[in-house]
């Protein structure tokens, strides 16, 4: 898990490759969990600060990755932009081997 999410942050702005279905919802999960934590805090301290700047951090890793997620199924990271058809492809399996965005990290 740990592998996953410290993979992400080092790929921060890297659009190019393939990550797998682990490495893409334990990202999303941390991302989430971390979201969460933020707007708790947030909320409590009156200050919305905090909440944007965890929004600004998280969010060219997300696309990212998502992309990277796009390209293991073999389709264009321009697909994360069609919402339902996305998540299906964010839990199909990726394909096996080498595809046209590289082989399997």
């Amino acid at each position: 898990m740990g592998n996953a999410i410290s993979t992400c942050f080092k790929k921060y702005a890297t659009f190019t490759g393939r990550a797998t279905r682990s490495e893409f919802w334990f990202f999303f999960l941390f991302t989430l969990v971390v979201q969460l934590v933020a707007n708790a805090i947030g909320i409590a301290a009156g200050s919305e600060a905090i909440i944007w700047l965890v929004y600004l951090v998280f969010f060219i890793p997300s696309i990212s990755v998502t992309v990277r997620r796009m390209h293991d199924v073999d389709k264009s990271g321009w697909f994360q932009l069609i919402p339902i058809y996305s998540f299906i492809l964010a839990v199909t399996a990726g394909t096996s081997g080498s595809n046209r965005f590289g082989e399997v990290e």
